[in-house]
């Protein structure tokens, strides 16, 4: 295995939320009220939809706002990752990575491990150049039992519900989690922030009007199933917290790329050119080689 590699989950496709559109010659991204799965193909209007998007919206009306799923592991933090992000926005290439207590990061000397102070508590995080960032890899049909589709998100709102969810029903499933018969909910509310209008967010649920109890009772035929066919979760789990450890980075600069184009690009200033020197990437080079240096 390559030392410095990130193995992660397969992706057959992308689930999102919003899409990324052009305004006065620039691409920016904008918000939706419904879920999209696309293929990893772009053309010049953007991601080819996948084939499953185009039966969902027909089952629903023209706009998906749930998703029949099951995860490909037990444990929560391998199917849901979220850390504290930052990227260079010219390159794509991830910068640093934190939990709020310690973060990886490039400097002029290589890695280094450094306090995360989390964005609020950090120089280099202002502007929204740092976010939090998730990463949820669902199975969805039956056509590739290892082969995953991908929801990236920056909202708070989608990060936290996921991660409560996934923690809750792997203890209420008895450590069953990649067995439970689950979707995802588009959910909207109205803050203060949003003045009023409404802001989505990605939950997950039991499918439809299923009760837990029989949720929890198919979770646990499907799981004796897999035994008695000698399939090995457990292994699985442990391959895939392999994988991932595997790399100080999750995202390459292929995937970043397109995580800062769609996520992060309102830390771009507006007056501020595509081709200019980006003060950014320069301020960044400065603090992390004197952050390293003190620590």
């Amino acid at each position: 295995m390559l030392k410095g590699l990130a193995i992660t989950p397969p992706i057959l496709g992308r689930i999102a939320i919003g899409k990324v559109v052009e305004k006065n010659g620039k691409r920016l991204p904008e918000k939706d009220d419904q879920f999209t799965i696309t293929s990893q193909l772009q053309n010049k209007n953007g991601w080819i939809p996948h084939p499953l998007d185009d039966a969902l919206r027909k089952a629903q009306g023209g706009k998906i706002r749930s998703i029949p799923i099951r995860l490909l592991f037990n444990e929560p933090d391998l199917n849901f990752r979220a850390e504290y992000s930052l990227f260079d926005r010219q390159t794509g290439r991830p910068v640093c990575v934190g939990n709020g207590d310690s973060c990886k990061r490039r400097t002029q000397e290589g890695l280094a491990s450094l306090p995360c102070p989390s964005p609020d508590g950090c120089d280099l995080a202002r502007g929204g150049a740092c976010k939090p960032y998730g990463r949820l890899n669902v199975l969805i049909g039956d056509e590739d039992p290892l082969g995953s589709f991908i929801f990236r998100t920056t909202g708070f709102n989608s990060i936290r519900t996921l991660a409560a969810r996934l923690e809750y029903f792997k203890a209420v499933s008895g450590n069953r989690l990649s067995c439970l018969p689950l979707e995802l909910k588009l959910r909207g509310k109205s803050t203060r922030q949003s003045h009023g209008s409404a802001i989505f967010y990605v939950d997950i649920t039991l499918r439809g009007d299923q009760a837990l109890e029989a949720a929890l009772q198919e979770a646990q035929q499907l799981d004796q199933q897999r035994q008695a066919a000698g399939f090995d979760q457990a292994a699985l789990d442990r391959a895939a917290r392999q994988g991932f450890s595997n790399g100080a980075f999750e995202d390459n600069e292929e995937d970043g790329s397109a995580v800062v184009e769609e996520f992060f690009a309102n830390t771009i200033p507006a007056n501020e050119s595509e081709t200019d020197a980006d003060p950014l990437t320069q301020k960044l080079a400065a603090k992390t080689q004197q952050l390293a240096g003190a620590a």
